[in-house]
């Protein structure tokens, strides 16, 4: 064979760390002398550490998620929360009750109450800086819907790159890669909505624009007075009540077939703090396209124009600016979304989330199992016809979160000492900006 020509040669240099620490040592000894001592003591070598991939976002406000759709629970860990903050557990579980499922006829018909308990990082309803641990238990897993799965891979969903990745996977409601780890996510971002409120007025707000063929247009909602009871009228998530109509219409007629349909959810953010985001890696709208994409179902993240504003010119596309009644330098438009630079601005941001159809269906399709022969599956369990309606305060959380941590960011390095009054302003100004067009 070729490989036993070859020879082990060590390469010049290549002596072990141990055996140059002791060379080292001994050379000291040498020229040691009864009044100088050279004390050299060999460290040990550390074992590589490798922190958990995957589960935690965010460096300053820091989120970890835990738990599996079937296990015994999941939650997450908030590290990094300001101490002295009043909250409890209601005020995460209205968000957590939007996210839950069982709500409506067009959401899975899966019954959990989802109710979060605060393990831990609040004293008498205030903040205390330490790790905020929350808590919800799952109470109705049935583990036997998913016998078959064990055997076959389920079309689109993430069986096969789990095995391809880990070579185990929980099959029972897909471990992991199910929405129910989403609870963590929501709970946390509901603790970061608050405190930017809190702090410097800012609200986030998501709605359905978009359910398979029926697109909301743009102009039927104005984001400068768009409410939460708005948002939350109907079913379906969607501010206009005609198109509500449409979506729900349009959700049953594939639920009752047993098969499912995508959409799009719109975000907005109001009186964002201008200066957050970084230039170059960290810009606010690729750490909240991270954030967006990593909810399940995505497909794709629109910012600002868009795809659209590959139809315009420079000249039109180019968002002029004035100085308002308040001596504050503004956009005329806001075609960039609320950021330039990746920096943001202090108008309206808004970005657009693509989810997938739902991959489970109660159809028959071709599939392969495990030891790879081809065989047919029907999916089983209880799952949503369109995800849309449900992923509203995920979207809303995944926003939260990346603000929240952008926030305490600039706040460290750029407000640790007196701000520029010149051209910044401080980061908890609570009167939001005049309204501007986005057209």
């Amino acid at each position: 064979m070729a490989s036993s020509s070859l020879t082990s040669k060590p390469f010049l240099g290549s002596a072990s760390r141990t055996e140059r620490l002791s060379g080292l040592c001994s050379d000291l000894r040498n020229l040691s002398s009864p009044s100088v001592q050279f004390v050299v003591r060999p460290r040990t070598a550390k074992k590589l550490q490798v922190q958990a991939a995957g589960s935690t976002f965010g460096n300053y406000f820091r989120v970890t998620t835990y738990g599996e759709s079937h296990g015994g629970g999941v939650g997450c860990v908030i590290d990094g929360v300001p101490p002295r903050r009043p909250l409890s557990e209601a005020d995460l579980q209205e968000d957590l009750d939007r996210r839950r499922p069982g709500q409506s006829r067009i959401t899975t018909p899966r019954k959990e109450t989802d109710t979060c308990k605060i393990l831990s990082g609040v004293h008498e309803g205030l903040t205390t800086g330490a790790p905020i641990h929350v808590f919800v238990p799952n109470t109705d897993q049935r583990g036997r819907d998913y016998d078959e799965m064990s055997i076959a891979y389920r079309p689109s969903h993430a069986d096969l790159t789990y095995d391809l990745k880990y070579g185990i996977r929980s099959v029972q409601g897909g471990g992991r890669s199910s929405a129910r780890e989403t609870i963590g996510r929501v709970a946390a971002g509901a603790v970061a909505k608050k405190i930017l409120k809190d702090f410097s007025g800012t609200e986030v707000f998501a709605y359905v624009s978009q359910v398979h063929k029926v697109v909301l247009p743009e102009d039927l909602v104005d984001h400068y007075t768009l409410a939460l009871d708005q948002i939350e009228s109907n079913i379906v998530r969607c501010p206009d009540p005609e198109y509500a109509e449409k979506m729900i219409a349009a959700i049953d007629a594939v639920r009752v077939r047993g098969e499912s349909i995508g959409g799009v959810v719109t975000c907005i953010v109001r009186n964002c703090p201008r200066g957050l985001g970084s230039p170059v890696f960290d810009k606010l709208e690729a750490e909240l396209a991270k954030a967006c994409l990593s909810l399940p179902a995505t497909k794709g993240f629109e910012f600002g124009s868009g795809f659209a504003g590959t139809f315009l010119t420079g000249s039109e596309h180019n968002d002029e600016f004035y100085v308002d009644e308040q001596g504050r330098v503004r956009t005329r438009t806001n075609r960039s979304g609320g950021t330039q630079g990746g920096i943001s601005n202090g108008e309206i941001i808004n970005m657009r989330i693509a989810f997938k159809p739902t991959a489970t269906i109660a159809r028959k399709q071709n599939t392969v199992t495990r030891d790879k022969h081809e065989t047919e599956l029907i999916a089983r369990g209880r799952h949503d016809p369109c995800v849309v309606p449900r992923a509203v305060p995920m979207v809303e959380a995944g926003v939260a979160l990346v603000l929240m941590d952008q926030l305490m960011a600039q706040y460290a390095q750029c407000h640790l000492f007196p701000y520029n009054p010149d051209v910044q302003e401080p980061l908890s100004r609570v009167n939001p900006l005049p309204t501007v067009s986005l057209s």
